[in-house]
């Protein structure tokens, strides 16, 4: 059966969105290219001291010799792996309990002022403590971890969940459905679009963890470099450091970005 004709309209409509997506790629990477560039320029100069703000040139000789000695991938493999766990099991902690919470609105209301407490609470102050009943290790750094996205999580689910459509909840609990099924035919399914907001914020606050961990506790990790580097006035090594620091972040929010347009592909969203 033959494919229908594209009208001309929807055909310059594609045209143009094509071209406003391949201008918006060009001026990002246009406006990155300047940076470096200024960047490097403004440092060899002498506008601003290479010594102490690093370069471009500088950084990509920093690189190098971080992955000739292996070092590279030693302290990303270590930070990554820290990260991810910490991020797998916040998210899939925070989203049971958010259930949990859900279901049980005694239970709520019970928790809700430790939930509020424990949210406003700097986690960077449960460092030492995590470090004194845990150990000095990458398990006291997930913990960090954890414990900085875990309530975040919480909160947002179980907000989403009780901003479910309380017409739909009603229709359903007249027809006869069970609270599970109300939980996994509306819930769940209505708040699709929190569950990956939540995933792309836990990103951001997973690297946080990971990285006040490491620079309380570690020997080895991102967080180690960058505090050695700064320790021993190593600039250069910083420097590079918060660049990996920034790809690595971005690549993993990037593999949310990817998840979310698989499983709309896969619920037949097409907005």
């Amino acid at each position: 059966m033959p494919e229908p004709a594209i009208s001309l309209q929807r055909s310059a409509y594609l045209k143009k969105r094509k071209q406003t997506k391949m201008a918006i790629t060009t001026l990002r990477i246009g406006l990155l290219l300047l940076l470096f560039v200024s960047w490097e320029v403004a440092g060899q100069l002498g506008a601003i001291d290479a010594f102490v703000v690093s370069s471009p040139s500088r950084m990509f000789h920093t690189f190098v010799s971080l992955y000739q000695s292996g070092d590279l991938w030693l302290h990303v493999g270590t930070s990554v792996m820290e990260t991810v766990i910490g991020f797998l099991l916040g998210t899939l902690a925070g989203t049971v309990i958010a259930v949990l919470l859900w279901w049980s609105e005694f239970l709520s209301r019970v928790l809700d002022p430790y939930l509020v407490v424990l949210n406003a609470l700097p986690k960077t102050a449960l460092g030492p403590v995590f470090i004194v009943w845990i150990g000095a290790g990458p398990a006291s750094i997930i913990a960090m971890t954890l414990a900085i996205s875990i309530i975040v999580t919480i909160l947002d689910m179980h907000n989403g969940f009780l901003d479910t459509d309380p017409e739909k909840v009603r229709l359903m609990r007249t027809l006869g459905a069970s609270r599970m099924q109300i939980l996994c035919k509306l819930v769940l399914p209505a708040n699709f679009t929190t569950m990956i907001n939540a995933l792309k914020v836990n990103v951001g606050l997973s690297w946080v963890g990971v990285i006040m961990g490491e620079f309380l506790v570690s020997k080895a990790g991102l967080g180690y470099l960058i505090v050695y580097g700064s320790q021993v006035f190593k600039m250069d090594l910083v420097m590079t450091t918060v660049l990996i620091l920034a790809a690595a972040a971005a690549l993993m929010y990037q593999c949310i970005l990817w998840f979310e347009k698989a499983m709309k592909k896969y619920m037949g969203v097409t907005v």
